[in-house]
């Protein structure tokens, strides 16, 4: 039948005709029939004939526009037709039969729909040009299409089947079969189309029950399709209720489109199931009676509910949104301990049995106090958890355990926010392959945008990040083209996110902050060529984005207005590489204030196990090439004025098994020019930062002056020293000992001079592994230092021999071979060993410096053997203190007393220089929690040790003094005074003691 509301009719008829059927074409025909005249909307030629038997009839379809003005249509249909004039005077025929084929009527918004009634159908390519009506549910394909204005066109009829009893059905060409129509959760449901005729256009669908709108099935996590002539097939792993309902395969063939339905059953888990509450302990004295609950979400499969034991309750159900539910109300307490059991059944499927355990709480049990934080808490006990439900609105449960001590513990809440909870299922559908992901990224983002602000709870952000995830990945794999005001809303997301105070997340779950950076950069970089350029600025998110020209691209350089001012620049030559055949490049550019606070500290390779801070900037930089993300690439930033010499890092999300950590690989640091900035240069794109130690002391102008002040005051006095022993060499080198003292100390002059003068000019070079005059300084340095040291222990050694054994004398032939394998030799060892091992690494040289790295391990192969010389050397200096101290001060009158304190003091003042004891102090400045004290005493000391040499080692020499008297003044002091400023005196006093303390 047709509804009587029609206006408009389109009609076929069945003509006998005479002669072949070949010279009978169809013509345009109109017809008047009870009413106005109708006007044709198709002024063109007709169908063309379908032949059917006999030979003497024909199918003819002949357009004919009907116009009702009201429900008279019927009566007016009963009246005879008469073939239009044209087809008429064509060719003589007698019309037969009429079929009814297209129906037409005025919607409210002005538009025409028109739908084909039984056996006819809209053809292929009509219906791929308008859209669908919204009509109720219908098997049939293109059964229904809306115009927005007449123009040709009428349904078809379709290829007719086998003849059955009563009807000729269209015969179908294709088989949907499915390998079970009830599936269990976790397992695999298997669809296969076979098609008879070529097939083309094929798409498959998930009608879910209660819902008109079927869902387009894309491969995804759980989606996978597979297709070949004949035949397609549809694989969903990993069932559960989220996939029931009716599947579709709809497909092109024969011009026209096809649907074939297998409805899909999925029984319910017992995980499926919510309780509330899942325990419950309860006093009998204060609560005779509770109520239970069980929920089930929606399914096209009836489940029953029963409580058991439920004679002492009432049970009712009742139905929400999205969930049915059954509740249980006991008015009387049991007298024991009773398990509850919620028993949902669905014919031909196991019960579900879910369990509820009360607890009944007796005299003299511990229990946990009524308690009113957060929410009303009754009498619990002692191990149990309370439980309560969440605020309107929002799932889940909140937990309070009871502590065995009768304590009440920390509240732990899931609930979370209703709307948050459905974009973050309707995400993880579309990832796992639900849906159309150009049209579902953009819209569950905008709706994110919206409800961002009622993620009030640790739990809410979670869901709300994993949301983000799960479109990040999406996107990834689909590589959709995001529109300026999807990513808009996105970052504005990001920015409301970055502002939320919720440490307690970032504390219990510290890999979301790495999520939430991957999804950010995966989003941000999705940008439509189209859209660009686009700038954006948030208090804590700022982006900018740039499209090159085809031509060969020149340098990329933007800045943002952060503080402090952040700078990016990706030079020529790394884009080059990039541009072929016209390729527009896209560049993003991204930066996230507080977000580096939210990543966990975990830091890699080189950067050891200390606590870093950062400025609280993370920038992101991208490159897009022919819809492909490109991760290689120089970059160079310049993160503003920092108070130390910052490590470059970026965020590997490989590191620590996936929860990512900070990495400095392919970066290092350099001073910006002449100014106080950081520049780091990195030979990849990601996430960047800087990292700097909590305890570092800050680059002090004062300590740097005062440094440099020292180096040039101990290059000038070495100098000095160069020019004494040149005028009193032959005067102070006349016997063994002071041969050796002196040509020790000669040596440390030398090497102490080279050392200081490498290491003040490496201050005016420009850092990095790639500056071969950076790493020749550092490596002159390292091996000048070590032999300034070893020379000192050279020389230590010598009056440790001269104190232990003082009757025996050194060959000079044999010693000062030996001393110069050890102050020469060894040092080259050390620093050509240290060269060739942490070089390849990429940690030898120190980010921003010429000078040996500290968190690689290439400063320990100059520190530790400093400091064993100086251990050594500070033995020797003990031992000569207590040969000085041990006659005078145990047997000597008072006088003698304050002659060896002098000695001793005077030894102090020469041999600490000398042997390097000072730089003992190093170690307090290795400490991570150390004031400025240590630095400015370990300063001075030490950049001025050319001074202390002159001084105390050259110009205090009594013989050195002498033989400066005889050269200028060529005269000659009485030898009264006493003196300790050489080995010769150490000696002497020291044998002499000895003798007397023999006698």
């Amino acid at each position: 039948m047709v509804c009587s509301a029609a206006r408009l009719l389109l009609l076929a008829m069945t003509l006998p005709l005479l002669g072949s059927p070949a010279a009978r074409a169809s013509q345009p025909g109109q017809s008047q029939a009870g009413g106005e005249p109708g006007q044709l909307l198709d002024q063109g030629s007709g169908s063309g004939a379908v032949p059917s038997a006999p030979v003497e009839s024909a199918l003819v379809s002949v357009y004919v526009h009907l116009d009702f003005p009201d429900k008279t249509w019927p009566l007016t249909l009963s009246r005879t037709l008469t073939l239009p004039a044209a087809l008429a005077s064509a060719s003589p025929g007698t019309l037969t039969g009429l079929s009814l084929t297209t129906e037409c009527d005025i919607n409210l918004e002005g538009h025409i729909e028109c739908s084909c009634l039984s056996g006819y159908q809209w053809n292929a390519r009509v219906c791929s040009r308008h859209r669908p009506c919204q009509a109720l549910h219908s098997h049939q394909p293109c059964g229904c299409l809306v115009f927005s204005q007449p123009e040709p066109g009428y349904c078809q009829l379709l290829p007719p089947g086998e003849e059955l009893t009563a009807s000729c059905l269209p015969a179908v060409p294709g088989n949907l079969s499915l390998n079970s129509p009830l599936q269990m959760p976790g397992h695999t449901l298997n669809l296969t189309l076979l098609v008879s005729q070529e097939a083309t256009n094929l798409n498959w669908f998930l009608r879910h029950p209660g819902n008109s709108r079927p869902v387009l099935l894309q491969p995804g996590t759980q989606v996978s399709l597979t297709s070949s002539r004949g035949w397609a097939a549809l694989s969903v792993s990993n069932m559960s209720h989220h996939w029931a309902g009716e599947y579709v395969s709809c497909f092109e063939a024969q011009g026209f489109m096809w649907n074939l339905y297998q409805v899909v059953r999925v029984s319910l888990e017992v995980a499926d199931v919510a309780r509330l509450p899942d325990q419950l302990s309860i006093s009998c004295a204060t609560s005779p009676g509770f109520q239970l609950s069980c929920c089930i979400p929606r399914t096209n499969l009836a489940y029953t509910a029963a409580w058991s034991p439920g004679e002492d309750g009432e049970a009712s159900s009742f139905n929400t949104s999205g969930s049915q539910c059954s509740v249980l109300v006991v008015q009387h307490c049991p007298a024991a301990d009773t398990t509850y059991t919620c028993d949902l059944q669905s014919r031909g499927l196991t019960p579900l049995r879910v369990p509820v355990s009360i607890a009944i709480i007796r005299d003299g049990d511990i229990t946990c106090p009524e308690d009113s934080s957060g929410m009303a808490w009754n009498v619990t006990k002692a191990g149990h958890v309370a439980q309560a439900p969440c605020p309107v609105n929002k799932s889940g449960v909140v937990k309070r355990p009871c502590g065995h001590d009768g304590v009440w513990g920390p509240i732990r809440s899931s609930c979370t926010d209703e709307r948050l909870l459905a974009l973050l299922t309707r995400a993880k559908l579309l990832q796992a392959g639900q849906g159309k992901p150009d049209d579902e990224v953009p819209q569950i983002l905008r709706e994110l945008s919206g409800q961002v602000a009622v993620a009030s709870s640790p739990s809410d952000l979670l869901t709300l990040l994993r949301t983000m995830k799960c479109l990040a990945k999406v996107t990834a794999r689909a590589r959709i083209q995001l529109k300026h005001s999807a990513l808009e809303n996105l970052l504005t997301t990001t920015d409301k996110v970055l502002d939320m105070d919720t440490s307690s997340l970032w504390t219990d779950k510290p890999w979301v902050g790495s999520t939430f950076l991957l999804a950010v950069e995966t989003l941000a970089r999705s940008l439509c060529p189209q859209d660009h350029p686009f700038t954006l600025s948030l208090p804590n998110v700022q982006l900018q984005t740039q499209l090159l020209s085809p031509k060969l691209p020149a340098d990329y350089k933007i800045s943002f207005s952060t503080q402090p001012p952040l700078q990016t620049q990706i030079p020529r030559h790394a884009l080059a590489p990039l541009h072929h055949n016209g390729t527009q490049i896209s560049i993003t550019s991204l930066v996230l204030q507080k977000l580096d606070h939210l990543l966990p500290p975990n830091y890699g390779q080189g950067l050891g196990d200390s606590l870093y801070t950062t400025p609280g900037l993370v920038l992101v930089n991208s490159i897009m090439a022919d819809g492909q993300t490109f991760h290689q690439g120089e970059v160079i930033m310049d993160f503003g004025h920092t108070k130390s010499t910052p490590h470059c890092v970026f965020w590997d999300h490989n590191l620590f098994r996936g929860k990512g950590g900070w990495s400095r690989e392919g970066c290092q640091a350099q001073a910006a020019g002449a100014s106080l900035t950081t520049q780091c240069i990195c030979q990849h794109l990601t996430a960047f930062s800087i990292l700097m130690s909590p305890h570092t002391v800050p680059e002090n102008p004062t300590l740097t002056l005062l440094s440099n002040l020292g180096l040039g005051a101990s290059i000038l006095a070495l100098l000095v020293c160069l020019g004494v022993y040149r005028l009193v060499w032959r005067a102070v080198v006349r016997n063994k000992v002071a041969y050796f003292r002196h040509t020790a100390l000669l040596n440390v002059v030398l090497c102490l001079l080279a050392a200081d003068t490498c290491f003040l000019g490496a201050t005016l070079l420009p850092p990095g592994s790639r500056s071969l005059l950076c790493l020749t300084a550092t490596f002159l340095c390292h091996f000048f230092y070590l032999a300034t040291f070893f020379w000192m222990l050279a020389q230590a050694l010598v009056l440790a021999h001269q104190l232990l054994f003082v009757f025996q004398q050194l060959s000079k032939h044999r010693v000062l071979p030996l001393m110069v394998l050890l102050g020469y030799l060894c040092p080259l060892g050390f620093a050509g060993v240290t060269l060739g091992l942490y070089l390849p690494r990429g940690q030898y040289l120190r980010e921003g410096e010429c000078w040996l790295d500290g968190k690689g391990g290439a400063l320990y192969t100059f520190v530790g053997p400093v400091l064993a010389i100086v251990g050594v050397n500070g033995l020797v200096l003990a031992m000569a203190v207590l040969k000085l101290l041990r006659p005078s001060l145990s047997e000597g009158p008072p006088v003698e007393k304050h002659e060896a304190l002098l000695g001793v003091i005077k030894a102090l003042l020469i041999l600490t220089p000398i042997f390097g004891l000072t730089w003992g102090l190093g170690l307090a400045t290795l400490l991570e929690e150390v004031s400025t004290v240590p630095h400015y005493i370990f300063t001075i000391l030490n950049t001025f040790q050319g001074v202390f040499i002159l001084l105390f080692g050259c110009l205090m020499d009594k013989k050195v003094q002498e033989a400066l008297r005889k050269r200028f003044c060529r005269t000659r002091l009485p030898n009264s005074t006493v003196s300790l400023a050489t080995n010769e005196s150490y000696i002497s006093e020291c044998s002499k003691g000895g003798g007397e303390a023999a006698r």
